[in-house]
């Protein structure tokens, strides 16, 4: 650590040189940029570094280094262990870096370090183009896509690596680079799940597919009929087309529009079927969910960026989520995933959520680090809730649906749907000789481990 007389006048300096704006303890705002999506989280970095362009980032990057600062990489704040801040180091926080550019001839994008998912759906949508993003507007595209990302378009397009052109990077040492099939290629593979490990993503570039049309089904169930309703999704995504995905769910009634007032605030069982497609086509393909009694259903074209606002969760809640990858949803298992749905902890915001796999996912490029797309199911246990005195039951129920689903679980997980569960859960989520790879790729790229606030890759 860096002197106290140095440490002052490198910050001093850090506020002349950053286009961006520089916080630290004691500065007007400093408590607000350290806010973030997980209101568990509340820590304290030395500095905060809102940057505007590479420069910024390749600034910050070598101030941290001269005072042997931790860094921490801030895009949309959503990582649920609050990996985007630190205490006592510096966070680098791209959310003033937004810029989303659409190239229609080439069907491709680039977008900034600090978009969300909003920023990226809603410039494409005026040309009919769309590539796989989180299933939450607020997402950030950088850390979704670097560790491997799902979401409603991956049955039909594939995970939001596999449509990956091309990284920008600002590397441990301060300095720029790019990471392309063409350029840096073993770099690149590590960007395909290997996550923030091998420096600041300031730019991707992703490949974009025609989307005219996109629809839904959305159907609320009575807790009663909520087993043949997951049965009935099942069977019917299993046969369905790669356009079709969707999930099926546990939660709380909200107070929304498509939620009948006198169900807000109680349990109920959802289906949800998005279709990357007409609307005739979808409705055919949902009438055995619209078939069983239900209490609502909002069924119709949408355009895909609403969709992606659906499941929008509301800032200052406290979050724990985790995730694991199944074999097949036998009837066994439903049987114990319904059961666990009916027990969820209510009323809160916390969702019991079952997601198809299989399409475009399973046929993707397999020499990626991302061994959880061979899973035709993955069970995601979404905890959310307001008061601190219901932590331990709302933890606790979301390891109880990670222990139900043990016999089924391939072993396999997506990191960006867990917190910090230690490092053999970060080997399961690269795969065991990808782990391997990725260290040796560490040690080239940062061998002092200065990005290691993510699911970290130790240096070989």
């Amino acid at each position: 650590m860096a002197s106290l007389s140095k440490a002052g006048a490198a910050l001093t300096a850090l506020r002349e040189d950053l286009a961006g704006d520089v916080f630290a303890p004691g500065d007007f705002g400093y408590d607000d940029a350290r806010v973030v999506f997980n209101a568990m989280i509340d820590r304290r970095p030395a500095v905060i570094a809102q940057c505007v362009d590479e420069d910024d980032v390749a600034r910050a990057v070598r101030f941290a280094r001269d005072l042997d600062l931790k860094i921490a990489v801030r895009g949309g704040g959503h990582s649920v262990a609050g990996m985007a801040l630190n205490d006592n180091g510096l966070v680098i926080d791209l959310r003033h870096m937004r810029a989303v550019t659409v190239d229609p001839a080439a069907e491709a994008v680039r977008v900034a370090g600090g978009s969300t998912m909003s920023d990226l759906d809603r410039a494409c949508l005026p040309h009919a183009l769309a590539t796989t993003g989180g299933r939450a507007s607020t997402t950030g595209v950088g850390g979704f896509v670097l560790g491997g990302g799902t979401g409603w378009l991956d049955r039909w397009c594939g995970l939001a690596v596999d449509n990956l052109l091309g990284v920008e990077l600002v590397t441990a040492d301060g300095e720029r680079t790019h990471a392309s099939a063409d350029e840096n290629p073993e770099l690149f593979w590590g960007l395909h799940g290997g996550g923030g490990n091998f420096g600041v993503a300031t730019a991707l570039t992703l490949k974009l597919h025609e989307l005219p049309e996109f629809s839904i089904a959305l159907v609320l169930y009575l807790p009663e009929f909520g087993p043949e309703a997951v049965h009935t999704f099942r069977e019917l995504i299993t046969v369905a087309p790669n356009e079709a995905s969707g999930g099926v769910l546990y939660l709380t009634g909200p107070p929304e529009e498509f939620v009948p007032p006198h169900l807000v605030g109680k349990l109920l069982c959802a289906a949800l079927l998005t279709y990357a497609g007409p609307e005739e086509d979808m409705r055919k393909l949902a009438e055995p969910l619209l078939a069983l009694p239900h209490q609502s259903e909002i069924v119709g074209a949408m355009p895909y960026a609403d969709v992606q606002c659906m499941l929008d969760d509301p800032p200052g809640m406290r979050n724990y989520w985790s995730a694991e990858y199944l074999r097949g949803a036998p009837d066994a298992y439903l049987e114990m995933f319904c059961a666990r749905g009916e027990a969820l902890p209510a009323p809160t915001g916390t969702l019991h959520v079952l997601f198809p796999q299989g399409g475009a996912i399973a046929a993707g490029p397999h020499e990626y680090p991302v061994p959880y797309r061979d899973a035709p199911w993955a069970v995601h246990p979404f905890a959310i809730w307001e008061d601190p005195a219901d932590d331990e039951r709302c933890v606790q129920w979301v390891r109880d649906v990670r222990a139900d689903a043990q016999p089924w679980s391939t072993g396999a997980v997506y990191l960006n749907f867990i917190g910090d569960e230690g490092a053999e859960r970060v080997e399961a989520g690269l795969g065991a000789e990808n782990t391997r790879r990725l260290a040796d790729l560490k040690r080239r790229y940062d061998p002092d481990n200065v990005f290691r606030f993510n699911h970290n890759i130790r240096p070989a």
